[in-house]
């Protein structure tokens, strides 16, 4: 085990020091550069369009609406993210890395708004609603079905398997800190949770998803923005030391600008998955008159994560002074919210964290399902996907911290660059695709519209406009 985390950090270094965050800072920038800070001018736009619901077609089919697809992003987004990544990258980064997890939020903001308008406008016709994703517009987008194929690999091995072991391990940390329960009784149980939903299908776990994720993401947040509201005289202390931690500017206490740097990238982007190719997969279903609408609602789902959730997080875990080095994951987040409240602090987040992880859990299977199936249609393949997953959630609640996370890493590196490249080749279709929105919204057009002949020369094969 430790020989397999050695190599996997290896690989991590060569990935996360290199390449990814050089790719991911150069697209979300030019990106920005691009859409003329789509990200920003747009907000009030973002707000209307967010309230807009679908109706029903000719066909009569089932339609998701812009908000639904909003709301099933976010529950896969507000998770162990931002209640332990958030404390991991303040634990090896620094206070600093808070600062570039913003910052990646916000330059990201506009990957995200390029990669769910393109989901948009390559999406197909399934047998109940509009499927789609990555996969699709790397297959009759760029004409790349071998891209496709490889990043629906990608995208359920780290959803599926690397993401899930993190969840499941984040689970047992939090009921061992706060019940002491060990580790492979609690594994064993969400294991079997896990295999008894998603043996049923994506309907059960739609139900299971709608239940537990609004009331538990509602209560962190006012239990969150509560305890800053407590604090707001030191708010000014906390923000100086952020920034003065990203810039190197104050003395040393967690890590270099270089560790801050890569551990805001890091989790900035496990958190809010701008750029990575995950929320696309839901944008696609949604139904709505232009694709630039479900572009703007998925950018507004990453302020929602890293700015408002993570930053809440964050401030509750700095409030209580520069962490404990030996303080690590889901743990930190307990401590500091029982410094705050009291014992009931750390059973709440063991609570909240079970119910926002697990819910993970069966949202990340889903988007693996929904790549299996891009791949091939047997039967037989899935159920062995599923028995997999299982067993990955097992494995997450076994295995070190470390060694979870460092897995995490490697796969989500590997399936954003594939993704990143996708949607640099195409980014042109949704630079058009904005600029038409734009000129609709001036010509006084309160509710745009697109159809594939307003647009000549659109590249790839454009089935639902």
């Amino acid at each position: 085990m430790e020989n397999l985390n050695l190599w996997i950090t290896a690989v991590n270094d060569v990935l996360w020091g290199y390449v990814l965050i050089a790719a991911l800072l150069a697209c979300a920038v030019w990106f920005t550069l691009r859409t003329r800070g789509v990200q920003f001018r747009m907000m009030r736009e973002m707000l209307r369009v967010l309230g807009e619901s679908a109706g029903s077609s000719p066909r009569g089919e089932r339609h998701v609406s812009s908000f639904q697809a909003f709301a099933v992003s976010l529950a896969s987004r507000v998770g162990t993210g931002n209640l332990a990544g958030v404390a991991t990258a303040i634990v090896v980064g620094g206070p600093g890395a808070v600062f570039w997890m913003w910052i990646i939020a916000l330059l990201g903001a506009a990957s995200a708004f390029v990669e769910s308008t393109l989901a948009q406008l390559y999406k197909r016709r399934g047998k109940d609603s509009f499927i789609g994703g990555p996969a699709y517009y790397m297959q009759y987008g760029l004409g790349r079905r071998w891209m496709g194929v490889l990043f629906a690999v990608l995208i359920s091995v780290t959803f599926g398997f690397a993401f899930n072991s993190v969840q499941s391990n984040t689970i047992c940390a939090a009921w061992e800190g706060a019940f002491g329960l060990d580790h492979l009784w609690v594994g064993a149980a969400v294991t079997l949770a896990t295999l008894l939903i998603i043996f049923g299908g994506i309907h059960r776990i739609a139900r299971v998803s709608s239940v537990i994720v609004p009331v538990m993401a509602l209560g962190y947040i006012l239990l969150a923005l509560s305890i800053v509201l407590f604090n707001f005289r030191r708010l000014p202390e906390v923000l100086e030391l952020i920034v003065s931690e990203a810039f190197g500017w104050g003395p040393a206490l967690g890590g270099t600008v270089g560790a801050a740097l890569m551990q805001g990238i890091k989790r900035g982007l496990f958190s809010n998955e701008a750029g990575m190719g995950s929320a696309p997969n839901v944008a696609a279903t949604a139904h709505v008159s232009h694709p630039v609408k479900q572009g703007l609602i998925q950018t507004l789902g990453v302020f929602t994560d890293t700015l408002v959730i993570c930053t809440c997080t964050a401030f509750i875990i700095l409030f209580g002074g520069m962490p404990d080095a030996t303080a690590n994951g889901i743990q930190l987040t307990q401590a500091a919210l029982v410094s705050e409240i009291g014992p009931a602090g750390g059973i709440f987040v063991a609570v909240a964290i079970f119910l926002f992880a697990f819910s993970s859990i069966i949202g990340n299977y889903y988007y693996g399902e929904a790549n299996i199936r891009f791949i091939t249609s047997r039967g037989g393949v899935l159920t062995l996907y599923r028995l997999l997953v299982g067993a990955m959630v097992m494995f997450g609640a076994a295995a070190t911290l470390d060694l979870v996370w460092s897995l995490a890493d490697v796969t989500m590196a590997l399936m954003t660059l594939c993704n990143l490249v996708a949607i640099v080749l195409l980014g042109r279709q949704a630079f058009r695709l904005l600029a038409d929105y734009v000129a609709q919204k001036r010509q006084g057009i309160r509710n745009p519209v697109f159809t594939r002949d307003r647009l000549s020369g659109l590249k790839g094969r454009i089935d639902c406009w």
